[in-house]
């Protein structure tokens, strides 16, 4: 099992829509996919609704992998989704010692994969706080969306001293790198902030970028990838997003 956090500390730069939909094509894949939401907003809780385990997030840290795994015992056999969904809970992290936090968690994701998982997708708060920690401890990759705006450009910076952080004590982490997100092309500041990154950031830029387009939006209400919305608009957006989940299905090695 290979278990992946999609991380910035900065909101609104698209990581729900980037774990949504590499959860979706995830599924059509074949694979066992497990999507942890650990955003006290729930975004990605209330798109994958149709998927709910009724586990929450919040468990994966006060519960001992046991319980997990016979949350999970009588899983069907062949592909599937379930989604460990946000609570309320959660806002109660930074109160957590971070070496307890990061002990627990490790081992609900040991669990996860004991109970047939083929991969972990986890959407993070904007904020390095215990439960992001937490999560790239246990991670065996981390992939970054970023917004070509000035403030997002700034977060990334921060993720990337975080990320080489933590890989001193989790030394398989593999950052997969940034993946440009709600990009305008008619802007000239998301161009010139795309170019200034491919220049600073060379081999940590992800190929291709997500446009800003209202079609994913559209698809994250209703609940589907965006390759189920029926608009001639989303057509783009599905060549994208599929690009992308076929790079990092590449990078991570998944093996069925």
């Amino acid at each position: 099992m290979k278990t992946l956090v999609v991380a910035q500390q900065k909101g609104g730069v698209g990581k729900t829509s980037s774990i949504v939909h590499l959860a979706f094509d995830f599924l059509e894949r074949g694979l066992r996919v497990a999507v942890i939401d650990l955003d006290t907003q729930g975004n990605a809780s209330f798109t994958l609704h149709d998927f709910n385990s009724d586990y929450s997030a919040s468990q994966m840290f006060d519960q001992n992998g046991d319980d997990l795994r016979k949350w999970f015992l009588d899983l069907p056999d062949g592909p599937l989704m379930r989604l460990i969904a946000s609570d309320a809970v959660l806002a109660n992290m930074e109160k957590r010692s971070l070496t307890d936090a990061a002990m627990v968690f490790k081992q609900n994701i040991t669990a996860l994969a004991d109970s047939g998982f083929d991969v972990v997708l986890i959407d993070t708060a904007p904020a390095l706080g215990v439960s992001l920690a937490a999560a790239l401890y246990a991670a065996d990759c981390v992939m970054s969306p970023i917004e070509l705006e000035a403030y997002s450009i700034q977060g990334i910076k921060k993720m990337l001293t975080t990320i080489a952080n933590v890989r001193k004590l989790n030394t398989k982490l593999k950052f997969l790198g940034m993946v440009a997100s709600k990009v305008d092309a008619r802007n000239p500041r998301h161009v010139r902030h795309q170019d200034e990154l491919k220049a600073a950031y060379p081999q940590l830029m992800i190929p291709g970028s997500i446009g800003l387009r209202s079609s994913i939006a559209d698809a994250l209400a209703s609940g589907v990838p965006v390759w189920k919305i029926k608009k001639t608009a989303a057509r783009k957006a599905t060549l994208e997003v599929r690009a992308l989940a076929a790079y990092v299905y590449e990078k991570m090695e998944i093996i069925q």
